[in-house]
């Protein structure tokens, strides 16, 4: 079986660049320590960088890393009540930009095998790409069962093309028992692995999924904010 994930080119922070450049000061002000001048015309001594100066460089790198991912998963509105673009049996918070949009098939449709993963089916996409990102969180729905949300989450990387190197958790979602897993994806079209993401929690209508793909792995983790704001901000509907 398989199914179609966001795709999106990949960006690493600029925060880094403060310790890459605080590196490169260390190591010149060593050099220039090393030949020290003399009267008989040298260059002068550079003063080195001190560790703490780096230490100080890499925290403001860190902080604006933080930051930055706070800003992207600013709040946009809430999803899954009466009225929204997609009714659930869930609500949470939406990142700012990001557009909601229902997904209703037929199930005579030739592409309602493709909204199928294990034992849920997709509901609804939220989609980036207002965000600036090219990339989608996706919810599935499952039928109401006994199947507890590590299970579900089993079934669904279980039936995802090339998906190997899954890693469960036991988390919450909101104030719900949740599981969350951790996986990579291969991707032929790539030709590299990926990561990708999801939680699932049970509600008295069946157990609910939330997935986050990407084309690769920074993509990825540039929406990761994104799919945080989600799980903290989840409740029964």
């Amino acid at each position: 079986m398989t199914m179609t994930r966001g795709t999106g080119r990949g960006r690493v922070p600029a925060a880094l660049a403060a310790v890459t450049a605080a590196a490169a000061m260390t190591l010149a002000g060593c050099s220039s320590s090393a030949g020290t001048g003399t009267e008989g015309g040298g260059s002068a001594p550079v003063p080195a960088v001190s560790g703490s100066a780096l230490a100080k460089a890499a925290e403001k790198a860190g902080a604006d890393k933080a930051g930055a991912e706070a800003a992207g998963a600013a709040k946009g509105g809430r999803l899954g009540g009466a009225g929204s673009a997609c009714e659930l049996p869930v609500t949470f918070d939406l990142a700012a930009r990001w557009k909601p949009k229902a997904i209703e098939l037929e199930p005579d449709s030739v592409l309602a095998d493709l909204a199928e993963q294990g034992t849920v089916k997709m509901v609804c996409e939220i989609d980036a790409k207002p965000a600036g990102n090219i990339g989608f969180l996706r919810v599935w729905r499952g039928e109401a069962s006994e199947d507890d949300p590590q299970a579900v989450l089993k079934a669904f990387v279980e039936d995802a093309p090339n998906a190997s190197e899954a890693g469960y958790t036991q988390v919450k979602a909101g104030a719900l028992a949740a599981a969350e897993v951790g996986y990579t994806v291969h991707s032929e079209l790539m030709d590299e692995s990926k990561q990708e993401r999801a939680f699932a929690v049970s509600t008295p209508d069946g157990p609910v999924v939330v997935h986050l793909g990407g084309l690769d792995s920074d993509e990825h983790t540039a929406m990761l904010p994104a799919f945080e704001l989600a799980k903290r901000s989840l409740k029964l509907g």
